[in-house]
């Protein structure tokens, strides 16, 4: 077998060696491997000559959400599987997977997991694999990114921020039977269930189903979403309204911030968002984690 690392130097706050663990690691083992440390501003084009001249049968990304995401934008409808070392700061995709954040203990599933195809969400120009929205949480990755500290003092202090600086938009969202408008603080398409803090904000999300969830929180809700994480409770839909759906349009009256997979994007009118199925296959631990099909 070959395995050809994708590594993000800039991953994460960890002063950890990864070229070096990688390479230890499957010393002495029959396990071709491919190390390809990615240079700054480096291109999807690049990255797709590199998977295409390795030959691996496994390509695999060592760093966050992002460093997946980009894995994936390359082997989208490919049979070619993704490995994850998750080596970010919040690593959603690899908790939603249960992936465990020990490298030494990915990389055993990296080479020895069992396979499985899941769905990406087509945004605009965009895939997701993992969680995107508009709006609070959007503009709260956007002054996250602006400040020197990181870990959870870091993301308390740009929550504080972002609650004390933004405001509601007017949105409106048109389904394949219904049209919703209403004020909302944020929608966020969903793909998986949590955000990479652990916050479940789609309980009833499944990565291998035809379906995405449209969550709409149209007041400052996070008590509600804490109240699911915590009690199973149903989301109060005076607060919170989750829509399953194949596609969506979404469209704000004030141009929007917005993110894909932890990465900002900008700000923007309208997203609009559509399932494709089965578009990659991911490497799983050999054990069926509670939660997958």
């Amino acid at each position: 077998m070959k395995l050809l690392f994708i590594i993000n130097p800039g991953s994460g706050s960890h002063d950890i060696n990864l070229k070096e663990v990688i390479s230890t690691y499957f010393k002495g083992k029959a396990i071709e491997t491919d190390l390809f440390e990615l240079p700054k501003d480096c291109s999807l084009e690049k990255i797709k000559q590199k998977i295409s001249g390795s030959k691996a049968d496994r390509v695999v990304a060592v760093g966050g959400d992002g460093t997946l995401k980009l894995v994936a934008e390359c082997l989208l409808n490919t049979e070619t599987p993704i490995g994850i070392i998750p080596a970010g700061s919040a690593n959603g995709m690899a908790k939603e997977l249960g992936i465990p954040t020990d490298i030494k203990m990915a990389l055993a599933i990296v080479a020895e997991g069992r396979q499985q195809k899941i769905h990406v969400v087509k945004l605009n120009d965009e895939i997701c694999i993992h969680l995107s929205d508009m709006g609070f949480n959007a503009y709260l990755v956007k002054k996250f990114d602006t400040l020197p500290q990181r870990g959870m003092w870091g993301y308390a202090k740009a929550t504080w921020h972002a609650l004390w600086n933004h405001r509601r938009m007017d949105v409106q969202l048109r389904l394949k039977n219904e049209t919703i408008t209403s004020k909302a603080a944020m929608v966020a398409i969903a793909n998986a269930t949590m955000y990479g803090t652990g916050l479940k904000i789609n309980p009833d999300g499944k990565l291998d189903d035809d379906l995405f969830e449209v969550v709409l929180v149209k007041d400052y809700s996070y008590l509600e979403i804490l109240k699911i994480w915590f009690t199973k409770l149903p989301f109060n839909p005076k607060k919170i309204e989750v829509f399953q759906t194949a596609e969506v349009r979404i469209s704000s009256k004030h141009k929007a911030h917005f993110q894909v997979d932890g990465e900002y994007i900008g700000r923007v009118n309208k997203v609009e968002a559509s399932i494709m199925p089965a578009a990659i296959t991911v490497i799983l631990p050999s054990e069926i984690k509670n939660g997958e099909s």
